[in-house]
């Protein structure tokens, strides 16, 4: 679809508030979110469908789509699991970052590919790198939303950090976009610890396999350290029309 299809950081956010909202309880923590980007997510109305796939008081399943013309597009399985009690001291905690604050770094303006005029990368996110940059290779990059998901309405730190997610095989690529695409048709997030802020970093990567496959990492970070993993499953092939 082109321009008029949405970058999956913006439905990843959405699917990501619903899954927290649906029947909250505070006894419970959202511990991993996996998506699925079945079709391009278009600029326009989409329908949000959610349900309870396995219920329980210490694990709950809850799974939610967007539909688009009655098609479903996008959708998330959500695992939520009991709190892990406080006096589990024993347990390794990750309490400080080494990461350099994202108000001592410069913005960098984001153009994913050949893509020009507005997008989801270059308006809708704030990008700071602190490792590497927009060129190949490994990079470490805080990211924050800039426009709301929903209008009016603040967005919640996790929906923050499932916009970021979905930017890891883009700010790691390894290939000459001008040439291959390498595209994400899932995302995984795994989360030991709630995020609380409005910035989160990315330290991603990828790594593939002549012949076989590609997935693009990415450690999840707050200012407090990390927080959770990430992983895209990618999808490379060559472009139809290959610059000469």
């Amino acid at each position: 679809m082109g321009s008029a299809a949405l970058h999956g950081g913006a439905p990843a956010a959405l699917l990501a508030r619903a899954v927290e909202r649906f029947e909250p309880d505070p006894d419970l923590r959202v511990a991993r979110l996996s998506y699925e980007f079945l079709r391009p997510v278009p600029l326009g109305r989409l329908d949000l469908e959610i349900e309870t796939l396995r219920p329980g008081r210490r694990v709950q399943l809850v799974g939610a789509s967007l539909r688009a013309d009655g098609i479903e597009v996008c959708r998330v399985t959500g695992l939520r699991i009991a709190r892990t009690p406080a006096e589990l001291g024993s347990m390794s905690i990750v309490r400080s970052s080494s990461w350099r604050a994202p108000d001592t770094l410069t913005t960098t303006p984001f153009r994913l590919g050949r893509a020009t005029g507005e997008s989801f990368a270059s308006t809708g996110v704030e990008m700071r790198f602190a490792r590497g940059g927009i060129d190949a290779g490994p990079a470490a990059v805080w990211i924050r939303l800039v426009r709301p998901i929903v209008d009016a309405e603040d967005p919640s730190p996790l929906m923050r950090l499932a916009a970021a997610a979905d930017f890891g095989n883009g700010v790691a690529w390894e290939l000459d976009f001008r040439r291959f695409v390498f595209i994400n048709p899932d995302l995984v997030i795994a989360l030991w610890r709630e995020p609380a802020a409005e910035w989160v970093l990315l330290d991603a990567c990828t790594r593939a396999d002549p012949a076989a496959g590609a997935t693009a990492f990415s450690g999840l970070y707050d200012a407090d350290g990390q927080l959770g993993v990430a992983a895209q499953s990618l999808l490379v092939a060559g472009r139809r029309d290959p610059p000469d």
